[in-house]
């Protein structure tokens, strides 16, 4: 079986992407708390290096009222904050409230997509978990492909596209498969693998073969590409579908681990402005006075460095998902590069 042509794009995300490995990691797959912890780090590092290699530091923190401004902002911005994140849950909540007859129509939505969904698979019930829903079309796309390229044979041209499509859609379906199995919907790991999975490309690629050949094409080669393609546009469906519930359940966490953390940065940023007083604290030294007044400071921004974990992740998959359907963004993507005659 083929592999992917050279040059072409991958279609795993961080072929398609073309960012680097690392870099998508830390935005997509690491641990929310690991982000935060990451940040939270910088801004402690690089506030007890400028309070320990500046000169004028210990001068402005004896003889201004630096501390107190800073964290008068901080108390302000953290209350700020916690009315944000409600803001956040009320928009959250709102989409849940409805009339008896909403949330009927949501109810008939759901379960007629299901029931096409069994039909398009051939089973009796589609599966009930975002993760077995989305690798039982994943793999029934890859089955669906080998079927293609039977009903094909060795006709020359024909079969040579139709075997590179099925080549790259079979090798990305059993990956994507792996990474679905077991995957718990909540954890990134079903929005994570199913962001592989280039459904986009291969919708194109299938009805490029399907209108490039035509009536050269057998009678079942024609229904399984249709086939093929149904099941595709289905698996974008569901899988927007379960991105938008995976946002939704983001939003809700992150609301909670703001208003946990709001907690102590409130309390430690209002410590700081009733009672601490740096020149009462000389004795101390400057370098554990400026390591008290930074760790401090590492508190009162926690809320904001869990914010912005949440946002990183949330705006990349937005960014690598703006498109639906046989759309493709990417400058870099050799689908663009299509010859118009030879439709």
């Amino acid at each position: 079986m083929p592999t992917q042509d050279e040059g072409k794009p991958g279609d795993l995300l961080r072929e398609r992407a073309g960012e680097g490995r690392r870099k998508l990691w830390f935005l997509l797959e690491a641990d929310r708390w690991l982000v935060t912890a990451v940040f939270m780090l910088i801004v402690f590092v690089a506030l007890s290096a400028a309070g320990y290699l500046l000169p004028s530091a210990e001068k402005t923190l004896l003889n201004t009222d630096s501390v107190d401004t800073v964290f008068q902002g901080f108390l302000t911005a953290t209350i700020t904050g916690v009315t944000l994140v409600l803001t956040l849950n009320q928009l959250v909540l709102s989409q849940e409230l409805g009339s008896v007859s909403d949330q009927r129509e949501r109810m008939e939505g759901a379960l007629e997509f299901r029931s096409d969904t069994a039909d398009t698979l051939d089973v009796t019930v589609s599966p009930a978990k975002p993760s077995k829903f989305l690798r039982a079309l994943v793999q029934e796309s890859g089955s669906s492909a080998k079927s293609l390229l039977d009903s094909v044979g060795d006709d020359g041209e024909i079969a040579d596209d139709v075997e590179n499509l099925t080549a790259g859609l079979v090798e990305n379906a059993e990956r994507v498969s792996q990474g679905l199995d077991g995957a718990q919907f909540g954890e990134f790991d079903v929005v994570s693998s199913a962001l592989n999975f280039n459904y986009s490309g291969k919708i194109f690629a299938a009805q490029r073969i399907r209108e490039q050949y035509g009536d050269r094409l057998g009678e079942d080669s024609v229904e399984e590409i249709e086939r093929l393609v149904k099941l595709l546009k289905t698996f974008g469906l569901a899988r927007e579908h379960f991105k938008t519930l995976y946002f939704q359940w983001s939003l809700i966490n992150l609301s909670r681990r703001i208003l946990v953390a709001a907690v102590p940065a409130l309390v430690v940023s209002a410590v700081m402005v009733l009672f601490f007083d740096a020149t009462a604290y000389t004795h101390i030294g400057n370098d554990t006075l400026v390591l008290l007044i930074v760790s401090a400071v590492t508190v009162a921004v926690s809320p904001f460095m869990i914010l912005l974990a949440y946002v990183l992740r949330i705006a990349t998959v937005t960014k690598h998902t703006l498109s639906i359907g046989p759309f493709v963004l990417r400058q870099d993507d050799d689908l663009a590069e299509i010859d118009l005659t030879d439709s």
